[in-house]
């Protein structure tokens, strides 16, 4: 691949992250209100319609909420979403979630997704950190019909455990690899 290219495709990245930042979720004009009201809903719709995620809710260090993550990609995609930290269900820090993707995809998405840190080790580490990258170590407890989440014990203790639901869009599944989190202030 050419430098020219490379650069036309990293130009392309950029610019699809950036309309992504300016698209539905309020990226630049929410206010910390605003964005606690949102991870409040999120909270209580994920309490509500999967009741089997309150293992969860009670054995977390930290919960971290993303109340919108909007995506879209035609060759180069890009997705961002900003949420909060809680700790004992006080938000602590404000966080972006933010992935730029390249290869075949097409289509636009948006979904919320929650990160429940199950142990102190894996709490620290997130809040630590400059840039936390989502990896493999992440299990997903999926939602599926009926208000189950896919939390068994295996599960429950899993260092991080994401559960990934209110997808809506032309984009099949939505994953969490590569999305990088980082600090903000709404």
């Amino acid at each position: 691949m050419s430098m020219i290219s490379r650069r036309a495709l990293l130009a392309c990245g950029a610019a699809s992250v950036a309309v992504l930042a300016g698209c539905g979720n309020q990226v630049g004009t929410v206010n910390a209100e605003r964005l606690d009201a949102r991870v409040d809903a999120t909270r209580d719709y994920l309490r509500q319609n999967f009741p089997d995620t309150e293992q969860l809710f009670t054995n977390a260090h930290g919960i971290l909420y993303m109340p919108l993550i909007s995506e879209a990609g035609l060759l180069v995609g890009g997705a961002y979403g900003q949420g909060a930290l809680r700790i004992n269900d006080a938000t602590v820090d404000y966080y972006s979630a933010m992935r730029a993707s390249f290869g075949l995809q097409a289509g636009a998405q948006q979904y919320a997704h929650v990160l429940f840190f199950m142990t102190a080790q894996s709490l620290a580490d997130f809040r630590a950190s400059e840039g936390w990258a989502a990896s493999a170590d992440v299990r997903y407890a999926v939602p599926g019909s009926g208000g189950a989440a896919g939390v068994q014990t295996t599960t429950v203790f899993s260092p991080v455990i994401a559960v990934v639901f209110g997808q809506s869009g032309l984009i099949a599944g939505a994953s969490l690899a590569g999305v990088r989190y980082q600090r903000i202030i709404p």
